[in-house]
């Protein structure tokens, strides 16, 4: 337990653990009143686990399939007995989320890596209530951290506390390094969201092997001056992952044009890749209502 003591450095120490366990409830707080009515039922329905498993061996009743009858019982007893098998409802939810320092960024009512731990949570919380376990991997060039998949509401909010107190690397994302460090880990089928703003290049032959061994939905998080920059005049435009620099004329209409085209060509590129992957994905701008979008993929799962 930390004990605040009368020196600066340990008192500014005290105050970002406070803040960081305020933010975390109050993520709770918003994200479990989602949870709870509108994404847990979906969410149970969507993934019914692995397959059946053997409950017990009880009196047959008219209506009873022939085929479940145990036949040694059958004979022992001298009266039909049938065997009772139950869905293996565990699952494991993983969760993939990019570091990189192009998602330490917002403009407009959240930065990226806070709007994704909201969404962490809520499938934390769905996969919580449902009894399944749920792990974190957090990557940019390399994998940097990894939290072995456990079940309970205390995990979810340790998920949480690990996306908002990450360092944000200066460095441009790997997802498939992440992906592949993912599959080398866990071989059983795993519901694996990806969430990251997918500013940089990857391989589409990965997101497929991906795809085939696992459940995989992409989640591309971003910002609205992701896609469009407004005019702003003559501005430096800063790379956060590689450093470069570049003056720009922000007041040139054709300039802003191709660049917004060239964002949506990247999209369509990615979400294509995706389909043809047998992938989900979605397009989620921070501060959206993406418990409605996850409520309409769960359905259609």
């Amino acid at each position: 337990m930390v004990q605040c003591v009368n020196r600066a450095q340990t008192l500014n120490y005290c105050m970002q653990i406070k803040d960081i366990v305020k933010k975390v409830k109050q993520i709770e707080i918003r994200t479990r009143k989602k949870t709870e009515a509108t994404l847990m039922g979906q969410y149970h329905s969507a993934f019914k686990g692995q397959g059946m498993t053997f409950s017990e061996v009880r009196p047959y009743q008219f209506g009873d399939e022939i085929r479940r009858i145990d036949w040694n019982k059958t004979a022992r007893f001298r009266e039909p007995f049938v065997k009772v098998m139950e869905e293996e409802r565990e699952l494991t939810m993983m969760l993939l989320i990019d570091i990189s320092a192009s998602m330490d960024y917002g403009t407009k009512t959240q930065l990226k890596r806070e709007f994704v731990a909201e969404i962490a949570a809520s499938l934390g919380f769905s996969a919580a209530g449902n009894n399944d376990k749920v792990g974190l991997i957090l990557f940019a060039d390399k994998v940097y951290k990894v939290i072995p998949p456990q079940k309970g509401r205390k995990h979810i909010l340790s998920i949480i506390s690990n996306i908002l107190t990450a360092d944000y690397i200066p460095a441009e994302s790997k997802i498939d390094k992440a992906l592949e460090y993912m599959m080398g880990i866990f071989k059983r089928k795993s519901l694996v969201f990806l969430l990251s703003d997918f500013e940089d290049e990857y391989d589409a032959k990965i997101l497929r092997v991906a795809s085939r061994k696992h459940n995989l939905l992409g989640m591309r998080v971003y910002d609205e001056k992701d896609n469009e920059i407004p005019d702003i005049g003559y501005t430096l435009l800063y790379d956060s992952e590689t450093g470069k620099q570049v003056w720009a004329n922000t007041s040139d209409v054709r300039w802003r044009y191709t660049f917004a085209e060239a964002q949506k060509k990247k999209i369509r590129m990615l979400e294509e890749d995706f389909v043809n992957s047998s992938a989900g994905f979605m397009n989620i701008n921070t501060g959206a209502d993406y418990s409605k979008l996850l409520y309409n993929y769960f359905q259609k799962k």
